[in-house]
């Protein structure tokens, strides 16, 4: 084996870490992909030999391009998406694809991500490098540019915003599934009082329609949400679940075609948030043929 190849095969083991911290980072799969080509293309141009902690030293990578994707966004963005969801992680109900479990370890819900969107980019790469994957501050504190006390009080807000912003999710996947199942019949029905039943009181809905602002809502309370679901029950989608995130949720279908992606929320029984993908552009990309059975 020559020294590239053994560089790649290093590399490669390390890669579903470095994948998770970009997409918790990112909360894109497209461009935590390119982050880690980017590592890649860098540690290949590297004196691999002089590099005393090649995890760290990825990761340090992986963490400044993905600071500067993010700064990027919100040069590009005058003013950020109310409606801009995350990109979700889709399995079938039989279980998390082995390539999906490093990027959902932690329980990382698309509730918590959508969270994440309203952070500054260092307080999100702060949050995420110290409080989900351990990095200390003193290896933060070179790709924020701050010092490490400095990146302690970037985590720290961060934290601070998640805990009273992410709703926690109830774990026992079962009792997800009984809840979004009586939350499925009951707008399958256009059932108004049924709906209200299983949606807690202060309950959010979002959904990103992307260019289509038709598509685009984000609506709190009980009934307002019911009386959303109670409009679309009107149409003739098709409604399959699915785990998002690793959550129970569900994928629909307008005339054999996938439609939206939707990740559920439970707590204490009740649906407390519901955040639904309605991006034509963005769900034309996602392979959901196994799902339109």
């Amino acid at each position: 084996m020559d020294e590239r190849d053994w560089l790649a095969e290093r590399f490669q083991e390390h890669r579903p870490r470095l994948r998770a911290v970009a997409y918790r980072v990112l909360g894109s799969t497209s461009e935590a992909d390119d982050a880690v080509q980017e590592a890649w293309i860098r540690l290949s141009r590297s004196n691999a030999a002089a590099i005393d902690n090649l995890e760290a030293w990825l990761v340090t990578v992986v963490g400044r391009v993905a600071l500067d994707i993010l700064r990027s966004r919100k040069t590009r963005r005058e003013e950020p998406l109310e409606t801009h969801l995350p990109d979700p992680i889709i399995d079938g109900t039989d279980g998390v694809d082995p390539q999906h479990e490093a990027l959902l370890a932690d329980s990382v819900g698309l509730a918590l991500l959508v969270v994440l969107e309203t952070l500054t980019p260092a307080e999100r790469l702060a949050f995420v490098l110290h409080d989900m994957f351990a990095i200390p501050f003193e290896e933060i504190a070179p790709i924020v540019e701050r010092t490490p006390d400095a990146a302690r009080q970037l985590a720290s807000r961060a934290r601070r915003r998640v805990r009273g912003a992410a709703p926690a999710q109830d774990t026992d996947l079962p009792a997800q599934w009984e809840v979004v199942e009586a939350f499925l019949a009951a707008a399958r029905k256009g059932d108004f009082e049924s709906l209200v039943a299983v949606l807690d009181p202060d309950v959010v809905l979002r959904a990103d329609g992307g260019a289509v602002a038709a598509l685009s809502a984000h609506v709190r309370g009980a009934e307002a949400v019911a009386g959303r679901a109670v409009m679309w029950s009107r149409v003739d989608l098709t409604m399959r679940r699915a785990l998002i995130n690793g959550a129970a949720g569900m994928v629909t279908f307008l005339d054999g075609k996938p439609f939206s992606v939707a990740a559920i929320t439970v707590r204490n029984g009740k649906i407390v948030e519901l955040d639904f993908l309605a991006d034509p552009e963005r769900i034309a990309e996602l392979d959901l043929t196994a799902l339109a059975d």
